[in-house]
C-alpha cells in the first residue's frame, strides 16, 4: 500500500448546490511518498522536469564540485551518494514547491496505485475532484 499526499486549494467558505463547496479551479495534486527511483537516476534533469530550479542547481554545482575536487575513487562515491540523498528527498521538495505556490496539504490516500487514489479521494472528498484530470 503506497501513500499519497492530497495538496490543493484550500476550501472557500461559499457553497455550490446541495451545500457543497464550489468546484476549484484547478484539480488536486497527488505526490506519492518514499523513494523516487526517476530522481536517483535522472537526477538534475528530474528536478528541472519538476520546476524544482534552485534544488537543481545546487544538485548540478554539488555534483560538479564532487567531481572536479575528489580524488578519482571518492569522487564516484560523493557522486552516488548526492544521487541517493536526492532520491530520498525529491518528493519532499516537490510538496514544498507545491506549499510555496499555494497548495497546502489537504490529506493523505492509502492506495495500491495512482488510479485507486483518485478513486478514493473522490469517495473520502468529493468537493476536491469535481474536475479530475
Amino acid at each position: 500500500m503506497r501513500l499519497y499526499t492530497v495538496h490543493g486549494e484550500p476550501p472557500r467558505e461559499a457553497t455550490g448546490p446541495e451545500g457543497w463547496p464550489e468546484a476549484k479551479p484547478r484539480p488536486p495534486v497527488l505526490v506519492r511518498e518514499g523513494f523516487s527511483l526517476r530522481a536517483f537516476v535522472f537526477g538534475f534533469l528530474w528536478f528541472l522536469f519538476n520546476r524544482l530550479w534552485w534544488e537543481a542547481l545546487g544538485l548540478l554545482a554539488l555534483t560538479l564540485l564532487a567531481a572536479f575536487a575528489l580524488p578519482d575513487p571518492y569522487a564516484g562515491l560523493a557522486v552516488f551518494g548526492l544521487h541517493l540523498i536526492a532520491g530520498f528527498e525529491a518528493r519532499d521538495r516537490l510538496r514544498a514547491r507545491l506549499a510555496r505556490r499555494g497548495l497546502p496539504v489537504l490529506g493523505v490516500v492509502a492506495a495500491p496505485d495512482e488510479d485507486i487514489a483518485w478513486f478514493r479521494l473522490g469517495q473520502q472528498r468529493p468537493d476536491l475532484v469535481k474536475a479530475v484530470p
